[in-house]
């Protein structure tokens, strides 16, 4: 699992081990684990007999990825899941967006996502036990965020959902099911990096725009988790893709008529003020 330090990671892991894994790999920078060293004491004290192994991973680097595979498997015996949670964000307007911003964004959210597919695909082949691939899409793969600007993230997101479905039709032959998952706006660290100083704006317009009226929480993607990732109940889905967004990108009948009735009063007014200029 990587991005396996971050909020998401540590609760999917949670709820993997809750419904029957017998251990779990956790990949990510040496700095999360440190700054994560605390929830994981505590999950390694809940499942005291399930193997929760850490491993120092850049994943753009396919080299280190493979190797990680590699030891991953030797230490739990199989590789059966890989879910990649690891992603980053950038906020900078287009014209002001440089190449290496560019870059690393797609490097990290796609080739990572890419490399480690690939590495942990081999190593299902080689066993012939067939497996799960879990990517983390978004609904910026579905939709244009709004009020920040992140064009870069929003394209590798739409990405991730090609790659899901070609690896789905390509690998099915090996029983390998690929399939993502795209969260809404969750209270989680990326978030609260996304946007400085003008987060509790952009939070606002968010939760407005969202017909439950709030942002999710990582513990509301593990049911998706837990259902692609079952060897039973998930095994006839392969290159779908699950919104856990509190139906934001499809907003309720009662909310738009809010939202229309809201932009019509705001006409009226206006032409109402025109009209009464008109007349004095």
């Amino acid at each position: 699992m990587t991005g396996g330090a971050g909020h998401i990671g540590l609760e999917s892991a949670r709820s993997l081990l809750e419904h029957g894994a017998s251990g779990v790999c956790l990949f990510d920078m040496e700095s999360s684990f440190e700054a994560r060293a605390e929830s994981l004491a505590l999950l390694r004290k809940e499942y005291p007999d399930r193997t929760i192994l850490t491993q120092d991973v850049d994943v753009t680097d396919e080299s280190a990825v493979s190797s990680a595979v590699s030891n991953a498997k030797d230490q739990l015996g199989s590789i059966d899941h890989m879910l990649c949670f690891a992603g980053i964000v950038a906020t900078i307007p287009a014209m002001e967006m440089t190449p290496q911003n560019w870059r690393k964004v797609l490097d990290i959210n796609v080739s990572g996502s890419w490399y480690c597919a690939q590495a942990a695909a081999k190593q299902m082949i080689k066993q012939e036990s067939g497996g799960s691939i879990l990517f983390t899409a978004s609904i910026s793969a579905h939709q244009v965020n709004f009020p920040q600007p992140q064009v870069s993230y929003n394209v590798s997101k739409s990405a991730i959902l090609q790659l899901t479905r070609s690896l789905a039709a390509e690998w099915a032959q090996y029983g390998i099911r690929v399939n993502s998952l795209s969260p809404g706006y969750m209270d989680t660290v990326l978030t609260m990096l996304n946007d400085g100083k003008g987060l509790e704006v952009g939070k606002e317009i968010w939760e407005t725009r969202n017909p439950m009226g709030r942002m999710g929480t990582p513990e509301e993607l593990t049911g998706a988790v837990v259902l692609f990732s079952s060897t039973l109940g998930g095994r006839y889905l392969t290159g779908e893709d699950i919104k856990v967004d509190g139906s934001s990108c499809f907003p309720t009948t009662s909310l738009l008529i809010k939202i229309l009735t809201s932009q019509r009063n705001q006409v009226d007014k206006q032409y109402s003020n025109r009209k009464s200029q008109c007349i004095i």
